[in-house]
């Protein structure tokens, strides 16, 4: 499926996305070491504006965020070069593709950030949100 933004969509616009690493099911992005560099890499991104990144939540074979992407810049690239840069420097294995899901208003937001700040707690590896460290909000 194509991640091509549409030119009419107004920069700062919020993706929820979805990186799934290989195989599913097994531990690589909680692990201390892994998971604090993949949050640096999100900081490092977010702070050099290829990305804004609202919330990034890592789970133990995904992770999940919500990113606006500037019109200069494209997701698929964007994406791309991010596992493409922790795959070799961390040894992550990622699964081709992503998944995107434009939010087109704030409802849509709070809905998938809830989603997101739960998705520990659904997987019973915390009794409560606020327990799970592997996230970044900003």
């Amino acid at each position: 499926m194509p991640h091509t933004v549409p030119p009419w969509v107004e920069s700062g616009t919020l993706y929820f996305i979805t990186m799934c690493s290989l195989p599913r099911g097994e531990n690589q992005l909680c692990r201390p070491d892994t998971a604090k560099n993949l949050l640096d890499s999100v900081r490092f991104y977010h702070e050099g504006g290829r990305w804004f990144a609202r919330l990034f939540l890592l789970m133990p074979d995904h992770a999940h965020a919500l990113l606006a992407i500037p019109v200069c810049e494209r997701m698929s690239e964007v994406v791309r070069n991010w596992k493409q840069y922790t795959a070799r420097q961390f040894g992550v294995r990622w699964q081709r593709g992503y998944f995107d899901h434009r939010l087109r208003n704030h409802e849509q937001w709070e809905l998938k950030a809830e989603y997101i700040r739960e998705n520990p707690v659904r997987a019973r590896l915390v009794t409560e949100a606020n327990q799970w460290s592997y996230v970044l909000e900003h």
